[in-house]
């Protein structure tokens, strides 16, 4: 929810995580299971964050309580189409995004599979799933942080850009390969590592 929420002013994304996680109690994965449709849809009915309504937000919320209760976990659901081989995770983004969107699409929240994106928001949520350390609480243990991408932002390409690690002037899936691929040179375990810390000198204005 915050990952996909994250997106707009760093205030408004935090008011509007507040607000859905207010709305789902103190168990939110709880009060999703209990939950009947006509429920959630009518809990978001007036809900907005910038270009997400109510009722988007109430569908991303069905699409996850049909998940768990098919697959078991969005973990399980992810993993249905990883493949340790492959070198990142690009495939399996793909493929979980297409699924997670099976009773319909939710294209301010999900990116289409289709479209030219960078998937920096389920780039940020994988981050946050997989790499486990002071940042990241890391509670997926099966997908490998070697195959992490770097979630892409304006932030992240400027930042990129000043020092030279690319000249692509897009937020897409292909800038955001290239900019992984050169910090897998420098950290081949854990190339997402520094992503943390420079984007938020980009959102400070500093890419010095």
């Amino acid at each position: 929810i915050a990952a996909c929420l994250a997106y707009g002013n760093v205030t408004q994304i935090l008011k509007s995580v507040e607000k859905v996680l207010s709305l789902m109690g103190a168990s939110p994965a709880a009060w999703l299971r209990k939950s009947q449709p006509a429920g959630i849809k009518k809990a978001f009915t007036g809900f907005k964050h910038r270009f997400t309504t109510g009722a988007e937000m109430a569908l991303f919320l069905l699409n996850i309580k049909h998940t768990v209760e098919k697959s078991g976990s969005l973990e399980n659901l992810f993993l249905a189409g990883y493949d340790k081989n492959e070198a990142t995770v690009e495939n399996a983004i793909y493929k979980f995004v297409d699924n997670l969107g099976a009773l319909g699409r939710t294209p301010s929240l999900t990116p289409h599979p289709r479209h030219k994106s960078s998937f920096k928001r389920i780039n940020l949520f994988l981050r946050w799933m997989v790499r486990k350390d002071s940042v990241d609480p890391g509670v997926w243990t099966k997908v490998s942080p070697a195959k992490l991408i770097v979630p892409l932002d304006t932030h992240m390409r400027q930042v990129s850009m000043s020092i030279g690690i690319t000249r692509r002037k897009d937020t897409s899936m292909k800038t955001a390969a290239e900019i992984t691929a050169y910090f897998r040179k420098i950290e081949p375990s854990d190339p997402v590592k520094y992503d943390f810390a420079l984007t938020r000198a980009g959102i400070r204005g500093n890419n010095t």
